[in-house]
This record gives structure tokens, C-alpha cells and sequence, in this order.
């Protein structure tokens, strides 16, 4: 694992920055309170980018969130940061450190994804999401760990070993995007980017207390973000709150020519602009599906959220989603198909890991996607490419798509009648390090609430509301299709009435 040894030295090289001056992380370690800080001249850029690598170099040994770090350019970032707001040049994300989940193509960076696969592939261009944060002023701070290519849901899959949940290391982060969550938690950086193909942002959210958007498919461009299951997957922010998610997605957003599947449409963007979505809706009707109140470990937290919501003014139904119990089912085989295709280009002849001395080109096949994938993925591509195959096409993928359609016409039923919708995010807190590796079935079911949102392309959130056993809780609300000013302003009112999100483990103080 070169480059995995590569980051440990660049670790430990990382113990001689000054600390804040008059400030720490500590104190401020939201988006909003770094901006705030650095408008007033409290701190500069470089200082914060310095101790949030020192964060790293002293504290990511037990936790792993991260892949790749370049101090040198996170460093040069800042500093031009520190310019542009010398200069009046200032956007609202000027000389935030951001960190990236390493599924998007960097020129700066390797570009990962998780696998041996990509072990040491540098991206000739960059992501549209990462060109879209940095134009704004924003920090690279670095790449973040993953579940390899997406696949999974605790971050155990990942070729660089697995990341464990700050709030206890026994523990998984959630996944795909579990370094990324687990880094924000233990603040070693003050936000995040994810993708969400099932729940990927929102379950890591959840499980280690954070803030998690996934928005209305098509309105983050997917350009240079590697691909799963193309017609699933979205980017989106994770971070302590929703201001900083609604701050942070209204850089993410916007039309990209580059993206065959991106939406023409901004009259959502100005909504979130300058978070001017702060309390301009009416008193709202949340739907409650029968199927998230199942006897379970999350459930109770829900009566919080609701109490604190129904003190506010907003009113709550029960509503039906009767396809919904389907869910699961239709997306295994979706996305498990669409990565069968999507992967079939990492064959070792045009880039990516090649096994050594190949006797022919089916053994160059062969070996080299044996050899350069996990258990977890060749598991999907296995379960995808039946699923296409002839004679199996119509029984289960076609079919697939049916009970999508469903399920999507369920949700545009409940939204004649209800605002949004309110389930648990998952079904249980997180559970320990290697306890569901084993059984695949089961660590599927942890998607259980968050997957029909993908299936529909809906926006949806999840927020930390509670805790048991001392770990966190976290709540999801789904909108209609971009309604995402809705998703931040009615999580913000929660937030304001509660201190969940302010909550932080005890080892990241």
C-alpha cells in the first residue's frame, strides 16, 4: 500500500505549525464561524489551514479518514485565500479548508476511489465540483477515505483499511462516504464532500452526528466524480449543520454542460444564496410513512424531532408509500447493474493497476481485475452482470425499473398532500468494526430508509436528534424535487431549538 505510506509521512511531517493566535478550531469549527473569524481579521486562512493539518497529523493515526494530503499545496491555497480577501475578492467559502471524498478527480491529488485499482491514478482535469469550490476560494485540504468505488456501508471495504467512528473507534463511520463524515467529527476538517448513491451521505451523517444533504439528482454536476451507478449518484455537503450544508451546496449546484444528466434550472440556487432560505416558509405538513416506525433503535428519537416541530407550529400525518418495502430489493439489482458497466473499463490496458506479466489478454483480464478489486465489488459486478444477462434481463432488471417507477409515483402521491417526509435515517446506530462484513444481506438492510429517495432522485437530509448509548442519532427529511431550500430551513429551525449538532466526541476536543 505505497500510497497509503506516502500519507503516514506526510503525516508526521506535519507537527511544527504555529498555533491560532488568538483562536482555536475548537471554537471554530463550523463553516459560518470560520468565515465570520476570518472577515474580521481574527484569524488568517494559512492559520487555519495549519492547524487543521496539524489536527490531522497528530489525531488521524486512530481514525484513518484520510488518503492523500499535500500540505504544500493546501498551504499555497490558503495563502492565496489570504489575498483575495486582502483584496475585497471574498466569496462567503474563501479560505475554508474543505476535504474531498476521494472519488473526485483531482489534478493535485491522486484520485483513489478507495481501491487498489486506482492506487496511484492521477486525474488529468478536475471535477466540476471540485473546480466549482476552489473558484469560489475554497481550501483543498485533502482526500478523504471511502468504501472502494462507493460499494458498501461502513467503510470496512476500502483498499487503505477501514475508518472507525470518532464518537467510539469500536465502531464504524458509515458509508461510502465514512472518512469524510468521520473527519468532520473528529474536526479535522470544518465540512465535506460526499456522494450518495443509497444513502452514503446521509448514513455516515448519521452515525457520527452530522449534517448530510443529498440534493435532487442532476443539480450537482457528476463531471470528473467516478461512477457507481450513474443514474443514482449525486454529490453533496457534509458538515456540523444545515446553514453550513445550505451554504456549502449553493457553490456545489448549478447547470454543467459536461454532465449529459445535469439540470438546466437555477431558480433554486438563489433560494439558498447567501442562506436568504432562513424562515420564509409557512408552517409545514410532515408525512410519516408507517415504515419508518418499526419497532427499532432510532425510532424514539423521532418523537424529539417531532415534540420540538409540533411546538413550532407544523403539523404531522401519517401517510402510505405503499411500494416502499421494495426498495431494497430494486436497488441492488439497479445499481449493481450499472456498476457491472460503469467498471468494466478498469481492464488494465488504459489506466489503473495492470497485474504483473500477463500470459495473454484474457489473462490480463482475469488477473487484473481479480487482483485489483475487493471482496465487495466483485461481489456487485457478479450480482449486476446476472442481473443483464440473457434471460434474466426482464426478471429482474426490467422489473427493477418497474417497482423504481412505483415507488417514484408513491412519492409524487404523498407530496399532493405533505411538504416533506420523515423517516429515521438508519435503522440502528452505528454497530462495530467487522460485526456485519461477513453477512452482506444484513449490511444492506442499513439502507433501508435512505435508498427510496435515490431511487425517486428526491432531495433529502439527515440531522443529528438524538443519541442512545451515547451515540448519535440522526433524522432524514425528504422533499419534492428541488426543494432543498425547504429540506435547510426546516432542519435550521430544528437546530435552533436543539444541541445535537453542537455535540462533538470526546477525543476530537
Amino acid at each position: 500500500m505505497k500510497l497509503k505510506n506516502q500519507l503516514q509521512k506526510q503525516i508526521r511531517g506535519i507537527t511544527s505549525y504555529p498555533k491560532l493566535s488568538n483562536r482555536r478550531v475548537d471554537d471554530l469549527n463550523t463553516v459560518i464561524g470560520l468565515q465570520k473569524s476570518l472577515r474580521n481579521g481574527q484569524v488568517s486562512c494559512k492559520e487555519i489551514t495549519q492547524d487543521y493539518l496539524e489536527r490531522i497529523g497528530s489525531r488521524d493515526k486512530q481514525i484513518n479518514s484520510f488518503i492523500n494530503l499535500n500540505h504544500e499545496v493546501s498551504i499555497r491555497q490558503a495563502e492565496i485565500a489570504d489575498t483575495m480577501i486582502a483584496k475585497g475578492n471574498a466569496t462567503a467559502l474563501t479560505g475554508i479548508p474543505i476535504a474531498h471524498k476521494d472519488i473526485f478527480c483531482t489534478r493535485q491529488l491522486p484520485t483513489t476511489c478507495g481501491s487498489k485499482m486506482l492506487e496511484n491514478f492521477i486525474a488529468p482535469y478536475d471535477a466540476t465540483v471540485i473546480t466549482k469550490l476552489e473558484n469560489a476560494g475554497a481550501v483543498l485540504l485533502g482526500k478523504t477515505n471511502m468504501d472502494e468505488f462507493a460499494m458498501g456501508s461502513s467503510n470496512e471495504t476500502s483498499y487503505f483499511g477501514p475508518v472507525h467512528n470518532p464518537w467510539n473507534p469500536s465502531c464504524v463511520p458509515g458509508g461510502s462516504s465514512g472518512g469524510s463524515a468521520a473527519a468532520v467529527a473528529a474536526k479535522l476538517a470544518p465540512c465535506a464532500t460526499g456522494t450518495d448513491t443509497g444513502g452514503s451521505i446521509r448514513q455516515p451523517a448519521s452515525f457520527c452526528g452530522l449534517t448530510g444533504l443529498k440534493p435532487t439528482y442532476g443539480t450537482v454536476s457528476r463531471y470528473g466524480m467516478i461512477a457507481y451507478a450513474s443514474s443514482l449518484d449525486q454529490a453533496g455537503p457534509i458538515c456540523h449543520n444545515a446553514e453550513d450544508a445550505g451554504l456549502l451546496y449553493s457553490f456545489m449546484l448549478g447547470f454543467d454542460p459536461k454532465d449529459s444528466t445535469s439540470i438546466a434550472s437555477e431558480k433554486y440556487s438563489f433560494a439558498l444564496e447567501n442562506n436568504q432560505h432562513a424562515s420564509k416558509f409557512e408552517k409545514l405538513t410532515i408525512g410519516l410513512p408507517k415504515l419508518g416506525f418499526q419497532e427499532g433503535e432510532t425510532d424514539t428519537a423521532l418523537i424529539e424531532i417531532q415534540k420540538v416541530l409540533e411546538g413550532l407550529g407544523h403539523k404531522f400525518v401519517e401517510i402510505e408509500l405503499p411500494h416502499i418495502d421494495a426498495s431494497i430489493a430494486a436497488y441492488y439489482v439497479i445499481a449493481s447493474a450499472e456498476a457491472s458497466t460503469n467498471l468494466s473499463r478498469y481492464d488494465g490496458v488504459r489506466f489503473g493497476y495492470r497485474c504483473e506479466a500477463p500470459k495473454n489478454l484474457q489473462d490480463l483480464y482475469v488477473r487484473t481485475r481479480s487482483e485489483g478489486f475487493g471482496e465487495e465489488v466483485k461481489r456487485r459486478i457478479l450480482t449486476g452482470t446476472y442481473a443483464l444477462s440473457v434471460g434474466y434481463f426482464d426478471q429482474y432488471y426490467l422489473k427493477a425499473q418497474k417497482v423504481r417507477r412505483l415507488i417514484a409515483r408513491d412519492f409524487q402521491a404523498a407530496f399532493a398532500d405533505v411538504d416533506l417526509i420523515l423517516t429515521p435515517t438508519t435503522p440502528s446506530t452505528a454497530f462495530e468494526l467487522e460485526s456485519l462484513i461477513d453477512n452482506p444481506v444484513e449490511m444492506y438492510q442499513q439502507d433501508l430508509f435512505t435508498v427510496p429517495a435515490n431511487l425517486a432522485g428526491l432531495p433529502a437530509i439527515s440531522i443529528p436528534c438524538g443519541f442512545r448509548n451515547e451515540m448519535p442519532i440522526g433524522a432524514q427529511f425528504i422533499a419534492n424535487a428541488f426543494k432543498e431550500d425547504l429540506l435547510i430551513s426546516v432542519s435550521r429551525e430544528f437546530q435552533k431549538e436543539t444541541d445535537f449538532h453542537n455535540r462533538t466526541p470526546s477525543n476530537s476536543k
